[in-house]
């Protein structure tokens, strides 16, 4: 199988992330800070030198304000429903996965905020100073998808946090396409909540919310945290306040190693991520009919979504996947993107492209949509 599904979860992991995993499996028997034995006190050593690492690689200032999380979407829900208040406005991107937009929605709905969704220029990035345009005297957070899941396309991110910041205003910045290739330290924000199992190359399971100094969401959930037993009431320093139950040690044990591995070869992963989505995109356009999406003008991520001649996107990307070739067709949980591309009908088919996959690879992708393409479908 070749494997080009990467922005929903990387494929294959690095040897060192399963290799930590197992170690954690079978020879570390106990639940961190939950008991004092030889086996608790190892697993806690691994989670504060994740912890330390992560703050390290994503410029967070103490290593307490990176909150383990369940996932990406897990670490979005906790800083939305732990900030905001009754009353407050939000100011969105048209670009937010439904992470963001249906815990936004929900609050929308039951008239508790009032949701402003800016659209983008026709390259598909949001303007700074629409962003600091929009804002008033009740704006309360500004969420920003950092890069899209669909188009690949990298908002300018740390202009439009300075824009937030110069009103007063904090800036959520949703890394889930963005973490381990992108410099996300010199965005700025205040909060940032990625996954630790695509661009980190950690096992599904396992995510981040960074805080930045000052923010303090309230917790998501409540219960034991190994810390000031004797209280009915959470504690209130972090990372405990936000850190209930026991946490998923081997995942965290390899999310460890993933972040080992993109601190030492994170620039040379973007650059040939972004050749091979080049080499991609280049070739899909020269076959006749085939739709590419994302202006060429916008920076990228490797992200490349098409469609090919008369076929649903599902349909496409069943197709390839009869060739052995494994990708996304649909409308990839960002409903607002195809809207803006017309694409709600039949949405795209999405190749993501990985530090593991090859040259080789985009070519038999190629090969298979000219084939499709030409009504050759076997």
């Amino acid at each position: 199988m070749i494997y080009l599904d990467n922005a929903a979860t990387s494929f294959p992991k690095p040897p060192e992330v399963i290799q930590a995993v197992r170690d954690t499996l079978e020879t570390i028997g106990g639940n961190p800070g939950r008991s004092g034995h030889a086996g608790a006190v190892a697993g806690g050593k691994i989670m504060e030198r994740c912890r330390e690492k992560a703050a390290e690689y994503l410029g967070v200032e103490r290593p307490e304000q990176v909150i383990f999380c369940l996932n990406c979407t897990d670490a979005l829900n906790m800083a939305i429903r732990g900030t905001l208040h009754e009353g407050d406005e939000v100011i969105v991107s048209h670009g937010e996965h439904n992470a963001v937009m249906r815990p936004l929605m929900g609050y929308h709905d039951a008239g508790k905020i009032t949701l402003r969704i800016l659209p983008p220029d026709e390259n598909g990035l949001l303007s700074p100073d629409a962003v600091r345009e929009a804002i008033t005297g009740k704006t309360a957070l500004c969420v920003l998808c950092h890069a899209s899941n669909v188009t690949g396309v990298i908002q300018p991110a740390r202009q439009i946090a300075a824009a937030c910041h110069s009103l007063g205003v904090p800036l959520l910045l949703d890394a889930a396409q963005t973490a381990g290739t992108e410099d996300i330290a010199a965005v700025g924000a205040d909060m940032i909540a990625l996954p630790g199992h695509k661009g980190l190359l950690g096992p599904m399971g396992t995510g981040l919310l960074c805080l930045r100094h000052g923010m303090l969401p309230r917790p998501l959930r409540e219960g034991g945290t190994g810390s000031a037993s004797d209280s009915l009431r959470q504690p209130a320093m972090l990372p405990d306040r936000l850190e209930s139950g026991t946490a998923n040690l081997p995942g965290i044990a390899g999310l460890e190693a993933g972040i080992d591995f993109v601190s030492r070869h994170g620039g040379a992963i973007r650059e040939y991520e972004h050749a091979l989505a080049r080499r991609l995109r280049e070739g899909l356009q020269n076959i006749p009919r085939v739709m590419v999406y994302g202006a060429e003008q916008a920076p990228r991520t490797a992200v490349v979504s098409f469609n090919l001649p008369g076929m649903d996107s599902g349909e496409a990307a069943d197709a390839l996947a009869r060739q052995q070739i494994a990708l996304r067709g649909g409308l990839h949980c960002a409903p607002s993107i195809h809207a803006w591309l017309g694409t709600t009908q039949t949405g795209a088919v999405r190749a993501s492209l990985g530090p593991f996959n090859t040259e080789k690879d985009v070519d038999a992708l190629l090969l298979a949509a000219q084939k499709i393409s030409r009504g050759e479908n076997e």
